[in-house]
Order: C-alpha cells, then structure tokens, then sequence
C-alpha cells in the first residue's frame, strides 16, 4: 500500500481544515517545499496535493505553487481542486504533475471524465468525497444527492484506474478511517483505491492496508505528530 502525505493550499499557505469546513483552516506548516522535502526524505514518493482555493472557484488559483513542488521536490505530485475542464488537466500535466484528481467533475459532467481517462488514461484520478454516504461537490460545499457507490460504479464506466475515497466527516479529525465505507468502494469496483479522511495513528495504516487497499492519504496525523511518515510508509509495505 502507499502512503501519500498531503499538502492542501490556501491563500499560497499549508493548511487542514476540520469536516472539510473552510472556516476552519488551519496553518499547519510555513513553507510547502521544505515540507515536500521533509516527506520525502522520510520515504514518500508520492504527495497529494489539493488547491483549496480552486476547488470553491473552480479554477487554477495556487498553481505556482504546485508547479514548484512537482518541479523541485522530488516526488510525484496528485493533486486535485478546480480541475474541472481539459485546458486546466493539460496544464497541470504539462508543468509536471504526475496525476490530476476529478471531483465535482465526476458529479456533474461524467461524460468529461470518461473524455479525459480516453485521452490521459492513468493520469486521471476521481475524489469521490461523501458526507453521510451521499457525494458532495465545489469543495465539499454542494450535495450530489448521488450515493458514493453509485457514483464509483459510475466512474469504474467511464474507465477510471484511480478513485479517491473521502468520508468528509472524519476528514481533519483523527478520529479513524471509515473503514466500513472504503471495505463497501472496494468491493463494489475494481479501480485502485485511497482513502482518505481520519487517519490518526499505526493502527489505522494497519486496518487499511488489512482491506487491501493501493493507497492511504495522510494529513493532520503528521502536522500533529500523532503518526510517523516513516512508520507509517514501512507498516504500509
């Protein structure tokens, strides 16, 4: 299983948010590079990266910082927020992210995502991000009204590799993963998945890796030191 650290924008800055509510962002480190470097050299060889700001405007807003970090950091780059049409994906591509998250894209325009998997194949991931099982849109702030698993299935069609699987509400709290939702994505198709949202400690790497899972997105846990990258990365395997 791989272990991605996270690194979400703000206004240029390193923040968490709690429940996925903007209100509550939080700095959580001073320089999104050094903190690159630093997941790195603990091991990491992919960082996930979400443009915060993009994600409520639906457009690119902090891409010079991502294009320093797929430039000068060393590790692969996901990363997702306001990628919504196929100006912004070749972009992104082409300053040297390595994969590129479709979110409210994936609700709203399923037919834009099955045209972007036929032309950049793998390069294309889907967030499929839920609150109380239902996925939401515009960064968490919109319900889908669409259940998490039928819009899995949806994007299994269209030829998704790589789905992203946020429960909203353990998102920022390392209070757990919900590891019977991410069991029930897993089953249900056959896609690669992360998960993402409440990972707090070992035991938690442990349980997700225990689902076989491809990978597990790790945020707060790190800022607050609650979890080692490196013990983290190693329990992974």
């Amino acid at each position: 299983m791989l272990i991605f650290p996270a690194i979400d924008i703000k206004g240029g800055q390193c923040v968490r948010l709690y429940k996925g509510d903007f209100a509550t962002a939080e700095k959580v480190a001073e320089d999104p590079l050094k903190t690159a470097l630093a997941f790195r050299a603990a091991g990491a060889v992919w960082l996930h990266t979400v443009d915060l700001d993009g994600a409520l405007e639906g457009k690119r807003v902090n891409a010079a910082v991502f294009e320093s970090l797929a430039k000068s950091s060393g590790l692969r780059i996901q990363l997702g927020g306001g990628i919504r049409n196929r100006e912004t994906i070749e972009y992104y591509l082409e300053h040297g992210v390595s994969r590129v998250i479709l979110g409210s894209a994936a609700v709203r325009d399923p037919d834009f995502v099955k045209e972007a998997v036929a032309a950049y194949g793998e390069k294309i991931a889907v967030g499929i991000d839920a609150k109380n099982g239902v996925a939401a849109a515009s960064g968490w702030t919109e319900d889908s009204g669409i259940s998490y698993l039928d819009l899995a299935r949806r994007m299994e069609q269209a030829g998704v590799q790589t789905v992203i699987y946020t429960d909203i509400g353990r998102d920022g709290t390392l209070s757990g993963p919900n590891l019977e939702q991410l069991k029930a994505v897993n089953r249900a198709i056959s896609c690669d998945i992360i998960a993402s949202g409440g990972v707090a400690a070992l035991s938690d790497i442990q349980a997700l890796r225990s689902l076989g899972l491809y990978g597990a997105i790790c945020g707060k846990a790190l800022y607050k030191g609650t979890l080692s990258l490196k013990d983290a990365i190693r329990e992974a395997g």
